[in-house]
């Protein structure tokens, strides 16, 4: 079991950085037709292509990963958004999910700490997140008679007014697409709310730490040169009643 799982690792390590820019051509070649709604048919078709053989990559990516391990099952049930994102194409603006990837090359290059990686996870999470969700529900929403979500700009809002739970109710979905994507972005933006208040509240309780921990070194330091100061009095009043009593 261990040199399957050593296996695994070494695997994606060296599949990091190719699946990183991998997504990074998947996230653009989503992206583009939406933002450009005058793109060529032929160029549409080429991002749409290019996707799904990106797709079809990570998907022979996650196929590898089964078979480098002995306990499939486990290991499918350990990740589930993995499976979901390859094997259900209704969830296909998750696959752009699989540019977190990057994230744990910015998380070891640009942090050392433990709360700086957290901190680094939530803003890139949140703000990728963020994009995409502007991205599917403007996909899903433009040309509905009804929509009211017509623009990248106003999907962007009304995904910052959600992820935030404000909920203006200035822009909203009225496609059930738009509607299944405003869920995900709630429970995402759920989610995400919980780890910052738990980011914040621990590094609250880490500096609330610090401080005591600086105020006791202090003050063992001041006791120990008040005891040092009385140890050389007393040396000293010693040695003048010795002087005094000297015949």
């Amino acid at each position: 079991m261990t040199s399957s799982v050593s296996r695994v690792d070494r695997f994606e390590r060296r599949t990091e950085w190719p699946l990183a820019v991998l997504a990074l051509v998947f996230l653009a070649a989503y992206a583009w037709p939406i933002l450009d709604p005058s793109l060529s048919r032929s160029w549409k078709h080429a991002c749409t292509l290019t996707a799904l053989a990106i797709w079809a990559l990570f998907a022979a990516e996650f196929l590898c990963r089964l078979i480098l391990t002995d306990r499939r099952g486990l290991y499918a049930l350990k990740h589930i958004p993995d499976v979901l994102m390859v094997a259900l194409p209704v969830l296909r603006p998750l696959r752009l999910l699989r540019f977190l990837v990057m994230l744990r090359m910015i998380n070891r290059r640009a942090t050392v700490s433990l709360r700086g990686r957290v901190i680094v996870y939530i803003v890139a999470s949140a703000t990728l997140v963020l994009f995409i969700a502007a991205l599917a529900m403007l996909d899903a929403e433009r040309g509905h008679p009804n929509a009211n979500i017509t623009t990248f700009g106003d999907a962007l809002w009304w995904a910052v007014s959600t992820m935030s739970t404000v909920g203006y109710g200035d822009v909203y979905p009225t496609t059930s697409d738009g509607r299944r994507i405003a869920a995900g972005l709630m429970l995402a933006g759920i989610a995400l709310l919980g780890a910052v208040t738990a980011s914040i509240a621990a590094w609250l309780i880490a500096q609330v730490r610090d401080v005591e921990t600086e105020a006791q070194t202090a003050t063992r330091g001041d006791i120990a040169e008040l005891r040092a100061e009385l140890t050389r009095l007393t040396t000293a009043l010693a040695q003048r009643d010795q002087g005094f009593n000297t015949p």
